[in-house]
């Protein structure tokens, strides 16, 4: 028995080890996004448009291939409808009328019909647009998948810009705790004044009260960067890459000197698209005016009787069938034709308008991403210059505070600014990623 059960923990603890590791991801940027593209949540709905839109196309193709459908109806005649014929036919008094009942208590009739469409100008713009229907969603995915590239990115990045800035207040706050306990002890001989302490408690409360909300913030980002990339949120993620290094990846002045290709932007094809969709509706509304011509073709058995014997062999069933030919030639609609296609006319004229629009706001789009993209680059080298300045100000007024040289008070503006200035230091690093990963999304092509 003690043997079974501990087989049983054994079991119970590898089932679980398991279960863990099957929770567990690791990944570096390029790994994320990868993953995203497959497995994010949008996307995979992005997918599902795409077979949708392809079912919607044989959907409008078979409309115009052969249709057989198959009847099969009953009627029940409770009381058949009466006819009054002149009395005299049957031996009557003239000017009598006798009543007559004509028919069964009992009908049945089985047919089919197969249907053709031979012509209808209406279906060939269909076809075409069916087309254009699922372009449009192929169009969507892409635009999905550069979304959710970028999303990736500043996820990615807001959860190593936590870390990292957990790093850097934990060192803040070993260093804190180590001052104010010797000038603390240095007070309590009586060599400094008391507020120099109460300086430093002030500082430490900021910088503990940082360190807390920064933890919550990093356990949010982590939870938005699992959503992004479709992943469970209580799974364990591990993040390889670490912020300098994308930093230096990503810390490229060449890269914004590419030319931009309007043309090529997935938003622009997506304007595109809808011109192309509202030229087809205006094509559509002019084959309105065109004859429509169709065949068909029926075959049948009716059956008759007061008692419901139709599955009998006794039943007689009386074969019947036809073929036709339907031509419909639209003459005058009271110009409600023509009000319709000049409302397709005008709703392609400004389709027109709005891709115009388009190129020019993406074009504006370009210019400010790339800006953005060289001052960020900028912006990060400024930071850095100013970080190592802001060590060295801290350490002189440290030296300085410790030797009584300098107030608590500028010792503390000091910290405060190295505290800034590493904050500034490390946003400029994720302002980079961004930046880049904002300025690629607008010149990604197709």
């Amino acid at each position: 028995m003690k043997n079974a059960f501990i087989i049983f923990l054994f079991t119970f603890a590898l089932s679980a080890n398991s279960q863990e590791k099957a929770t567990t991801f690791s990944y570096s940027l390029e790994e994320a996004i990868s993953h995203a593209l497959t497995n994010n949540y949008t996307a995979i709905n992005a997918e599902r448009d795409i077979a949708a839109a392809k079912q919607r196309k044989w959907e409008t193709t078979a409309m115009g291939l052969p249709q057989i459908n198959a009847n099969l109806d009953f009627q029940n005649n409770i009381e058949l409808q009466k006819s009054l014929i002149p009395a005299q036919f049957f031996g009557g008094n003239p000017g009598e009328f006798a009543e007559v009942a004509f028919g069964t208590k009992n009908n049945m009739n089985a047919r089919s019909t197969l249907s053709q469409l031979i012509f209808d100008g209406s279906y060939i713009v269909a076809l075409q647009a069916s087309k254009t229907y699922l372009k449009f969603y192929q169009n969507a995915k892409q635009k999905t998948a550069t979304d959710i590239k970028e999303m990736v990115i500043n996820a990615y990045g807001n959860v190593l810009l936590a870390e990292e800035s957990i790093a850097i207040l934990e060192k803040n706050k070993a260093i804190l705790d180590k001052t104010l306990f010797e000038t603390t002890e240095i007070y309590k001989n009586g060599l400094i004044e008391e507020e120099n302490v109460e300086q430093l408690q002030i500082t430490l409360s900021s910088v503990k009260s940082n360190l807390n909300n920064t933890k919550r913030l990093l356990d949010i980002s982590s939870k938005m960067l699992k959503i992004t990339l479709g992943i469970p949120i209580d799974a364990n993620l591990k993040l390889t890459d670490k912020l300098d290094k994308l930093t230096m990846t990503n810390l490229d002045t060449s890269f914004s000197r590419n030319d931009f290709a309007v043309e090529k932007n997935i938003n622009y094809q997506m304007a595109l698209n809808f011109q192309e969709q509202r030229l087809l509706e205006y094509k559509l509304q002019k084959s309105k005016a065109l004859p429509t011509l169709s065949a068909s073709a029926n075959f049948g058995y009716n059956a008759f009787g007061n008692e419901f014997q139709f599955f009998t062999t006794n039943q007689k069933w009386l074969n019947y069938s036809n073929i036709g030919v339907n031509l419909n030639i639209p003459i005058f609609s009271s110009l409600a034709r023509s009000a319709r296609t000049q409302q397709a006319k005008i709703a392609y004229e400004k389709a027109k308008t709005n891709l115009f629009e388009t190129s020019q706001k993406l074009q504006l789009q370009y210019d400010n991403a790339k800006s953005q993209y060289e001052f960020s680059i900028e912006e990060y080298a400024t930071a850095k210059t100013n970080l190592n300045l802001a060590e060295r100000i801290e350490k002189k007024q440290q030296i300085k505070f410790t030797e009584g040289l300098s107030s608590s008070f500028d010792f503390s503006e000091a910290q405060r600014q190295l505290y800034s200035a590493q904050q500034n230091y490390l946003q400029s690093m994720v302002n980079i990623i961004n930046k880049k990963a904002a300025l690629e999304k607008i010149i990604t092509t197709k």
